[in-house]
């Protein structure tokens, strides 16, 4: 029998109706969990009546983070269809592609994207519902807020909801063809908020600062899903600006205990004028996932008093695998930890043997945090996951990574990312923590090149702190001492910024594009 799912704001709307649960920040807009709730069923009564929306239905939002953001989700759960996040940073094409995959009925939308939306119509894609914000342009669309003073009818989840059911298709980035739905359940929401607690002590007390777009899993459930499953307070970010949010978690008034950002996020606030002066002791849960974070950047927030946690996780387990305890976070800053409470991870060999000690293997993940599988997808589906002797399916991430005599896991880096050089393996994220240990070094990156005497060699993309300039030779004379001379890198160029996805992630596939020549 199928385990029954629950209406987290309808919970807290009825047990706490005036705890303060969402606050708009571009906006200042405040919402009880009564209010929201109460928006949240309206927001799904308007689309029942005026769009048809039924179980199953794919509802598409195209839009930076706001509450509206997450009404959505609420009402698309109340009426058991699937909420569409679309990347406002991809180009038309490729949001062509995912809103004609999902079969999207509708689109809600920020005005300030309406120009977008006549390219974006793709058969089937009938529904409009514009959100407003400040002067934004306006189109012949029906307005948010219009919608929900219109309807009568209120909709609450129905009771034979259960943790099976999808809530949510989030589509990866596609760094490797064609991007894939991964479908996210309410079981799969449900776990991620019950495996963060614990780690970062979210309660009903907590209040977090939404910075991460909400288009990315990360923006959804670090940590913002899980405050609203414990009854806590969200303020959401329209989108991340250093200063602000050195301003937002120094105010007294704004109780911000918990905050979670990317290893770029982290970095640009230690970089900014104002990071030494800001009262950073509210805050007393710092998490970081999505990409390897710099040895010292940890240990600047560390000379601060301040522990980051790091992470790791997938759109696929929704996302959360791994956050390291904080007695660990210091005395191992290159280790992701042991997996959390409800989450099951190996690292295999070829033949899915658990590696050794110290072996590179693939990291791959079981558990009620897993998704089911990709839309309409079975070629990807038989790609992706391996059901072992004993009947446990287990979801491959691609990634490389080694375990320690203690049980902790490394990720030592996308196996995509790997080169050979020599017949070695490299794995450019260890060669990148060098990079970062070199004074006057603000990001760096590291890719495989084509070598003709070894076959593969490493590049390494550097972007120096303000003011300061390096030479190519000092970088790799410090990496010949601190490196096996395998991946010592052979070339160094130097760039303004890094090219990042909206999650932080280094698009490396750029780099090669500016850096790799391609065959003529």
């Amino acid at each position: 029998m199928p385990i029954l799912a629950s209406d987290w704001i309808a919970f807290h709307a009825d047990r706490t109706p005036d705890k303060l649960a969402m606050v708009d920040e571009a906006t200042g807009r405040q919402f009880t969990y009564a209010q929201m709730n109460d928006r949240a069923a309206r927001l799904a009564g308007y689309l029942r009546e005026a769009w048809g929306v039924q179980p199953g239905d794919r509802i598409a939002i195209l839009a930076k983070n706001s509450t509206d953001y997450f009404e959505l989700q609420y009402a698309c759960s109340k009426l058991g269809a699937m909420m569409l996040p679309l990347n406002w940073r991809l180009a038309e094409q490729e949001l062509r592609f995912i809103l004609g995959d999902a079969g999207a009925l509708g689109i809600v939308y920020d005005g300030e994207f309406a120009p977008r939306i006549p390219g974006l119509l793709v058969p089937g894609l009938t529904q409009r519902l514009r959100l407003d914000f400040g002067a934004a342009p306006a189109d012949d669309a029906p307005a948010y807020e219009d919608a929900l003073v219109q309807t009568s009818l209120r909709v609450g989840m129905s009771p034979l909801a259960s943790h099976d059911d999808p809530m949510m298709i989030m589509y990866t980035a596609g760094t490797t063809g064609r991007p894939k739905g991964v479908l996210i359940t309410h079981g799969m929401m449900l776990w991620n908020a019950v495996n963060m607690t614990t780690p970062t002590g979210l309660s009903h007390d907590s209040v977090f600062y939404c910075v991460l777009p909400t288009f990315h899993i990360g923006g959804l459930n670090l940590y913002a899903n899980p405050v609203l499953h414990l009854g806590g307070t969200n303020i959401i970010a329209r989108q991340f600006d250093a200063g602000r949010t050195l301003e937002v978690l120094s105010d007294p008034d704004t109780r911000v205990t918990h905050m979670f950002g990317v290893p770029s996020i982290y970095l640009f606030l230690s970089q900014h004028a104002d990071f030494e002066a800001a009262d950073l002791s509210r805050v007393h849960s710092w998490g970081c996932g999505g990409a390897p974070m710099p040895v010292p950047v940890l240990e600047t927030y560390a000379r601060r008093g301040i522990v980051i946690q790091l992470g790791f996780g997938m759109t696929e387990t929704s996302p959360t695998v791994f956050l390291t305890d904080k007695r660990r976070a210091l005395a191992k800053p290159t280790s992701v930890g042991k997996p959390l409470q409800h989450t099951r991870v190996r690292v295999v060999r070829d033949d899915f043997t658990d590696v050794a000690a110290g072996e590179v293997g693939e990291v791959v993940i079981a558990g009620p945090n897993v998704t089911p599988g990709y839309w309409q997808r079975p070629d990807a589906n038989a790609e992706s996951f391996t059901t072992d002797a004993h009947g446990q399916r287990w979801l491959h991430s691609g990634d490389a990574g080694t375990i320690d005599e203690e049980g902790c896991i490394y990720i030592v880096d996308r196996y995509k990312d790997m080169y050979i050089s020599g017949g070695e393996n490299v794995y450019p994220a260890e060669v990148e923590q060098i990079l970062y240990q070199i004074e006057g070094v603000a990001e760096a990156a590291v890719i495989g090149i084509p070598d003709a005497k070894w076959g593969e060699c490493g590049l390494a993309v550097v972007v120096t702190k303000p003011g300061v300039t390096l030479d190519s030779s000092v970088i790799i004379a410090y990496c010949q001492t601190n490196l096996a001379r395998f991946k010592v890198p052979k070339q160094v160029e130097f760039i303004e910024a890094l090219p990042r996805n909206a999650a932080g992630k280094v698009l490396k596939r750029e780099l090669r594009t500016l850096f790799v020549r391609q065959p003529s």
